[in-house]
């Protein structure tokens, strides 16, 4: 069935129990799964003439913290895929889009299965926030298990 089950995580409760879905999917059919935390670009700050002064952060600084944010996701990831005893790679990309991220990730991971939260946004709020979810479900060419 599945051999490979690439999880994205965002390092919220809602990922997490998408993360445990992935585990315990993989240890029953024996897939290894790949977390993945999707990075967005360094953006410096723009002011305006009536802009209060916030000290800017450095590019630098930026990957720093990024990056720590990224290893305390993807943490979750390797302790679950130990727990059900399922081979787990963890990594994070940088996109200017999530779902980019998370589609390009599933295909040169050669994975056959994205399984990821939703945050259930319907409406005017999906609409006006954005759906990552329906994005890689309408983008991606391999099947996604949404969990909420």
């Amino acid at each position: 069935m599945y051999k490979h089950i690439l999880v994205p995580t965002d390092g919220s409760k809602l990922s997490a129990k998408a993360v445990k879905t992935a585990a315990r999917l993989a240890k029953q059919v024996g897939a290894r799964i790949t977390g993945v935390y999707v990075i967005p670009p360094y953006v410096p700050p723009m002011y305006g003439e009536a802009a209060i002064y916030v000290p800017e952060i450095t590019p630098k600084r930026y990957k720093e913290l990024s990056e720590k944010e990224a290893k305390k996701a993807l943490a979750v990831v390797e302790i679950e895929a130990r727990t059900a005893g399922v081979s787990c790679k963890v990594g994070w990309v940088t996109a200017d889009q999530a779902w980019e991220g998370i589609v390009k990730q599933a295909k040169a991971k050669k994975a056959d299965l994205v399984v990821m939260a939703s945050h259930g946004r319907r409406g005017l709020s999906g609409l006006l926030l954005g759906s990552e979810t329906t994005k890689v479900l309408t983008h991606s060419k391999i099947p996604v298990l949404v969990c909420r």
